[in-house]
């Protein structure tokens, strides 16, 4: 473990990076090399939390705009998420990960009910904990649950795993070819600056338990393990002000 700078993550992957080139749905092929990349980091020894996205399947504030009630279209936002969660979990079994899926919203037939010492529990006996559902609340996204269940585990780095993005820039890349491409920034520079990394409530939370973020591209084979050692790739945004 001499190599690893960080021994307890949280990976937050998005929705849209489990649905590769389409776009939408979950690409199986995608979920096999996502389940290899963290069983290289896996196989290191280190304690490993994940987080979906579901914005693949389905977003609560695109319901909202459509003339549906917020909070519902938010809780099936929270089942896409479980739905990602599933999938990702049946990836890594196959490549010999030991996980265990945990929800925010019961349902013992196919997952554990999220329990903090549970969780924490788990990843100290070596298994992937997958986190789905969100917080469980609507209104919140799944940044902010990353960043919640980081303070909860006491994780020591919040992996913002990107579908094509190597970290945060001063403007979008593919729409300006003029954007540099921050080094490290730190939680109050991305509220000032309103870098679209992730929401002003998750940005508060990291700011709060001085949690670092990193944000990197995960389509980049061996980048988790890369970052994980300490590697200056992406962009790091320190849990400070």
């Amino acid at each position: 473990m001499s190599q690893v700078k960080y021994h307890r993550i949280i990976l937050k992957i998005s929705g849209e990076a489990l649905a590769g080139e389409k776009g939408t749905g979950i690409d199986p092929t995608v979920i096999k090399k996502l389940a290899h990349e963290i069983k290289l980091v896996h196989d290191m020894g280190v304690q490993i939390g994940v987080v979906c996205g579901g914005g693949n399947m389905w977003r609560g504030e695109t319901g909202a705009k459509l003339g549906m009630e917020r909070a519902q279209a938010d809780y099936m936002g929270m089942l896409a998420t479980i739905m990602n969660g599933l999938a990702l979990q049946d990836g890594l079994e196959t490549a010999g990960v030991p996980t265990r899926l945990q929800t925010s919203i019961s349902m013992r037939q196919v997952a554990e009910p999220y329990i903090r010492r549970v969780a924490i529990s788990h990843m100290e006996k070596n298994r992937v904990v997958i986190f789905g559902g969100g917080t469980g609340n609507p209104y919140f996204s799944t940044d902010t649950t990353a960043a919640l269940r980081a303070a909860e585990i006491n994780s020591d780095v919040i992996l913002m795993a990107k579908n094509g993005v190597d970290g945060v820039y001063t403007a979008d890349p593919n729409l300006d070819p003029s954007a540099k491409k921050f080094a490290e920034l730190t939680q109050l520079d991305m509220i000032s600056k309103g870098l679209q990394v992730m929401d002003r409530t998750a940005s508060s939370l990291s700011m709060d338990t001085h949690i670092p973020l990193i944000v990197f591209n995960v389509n980049t084979p061996g980048n988790i393990k890369r970052v994980v050692e300490g590697e200056n790739i992406g962009t790091i945004i320190r849990g400070d002000k």
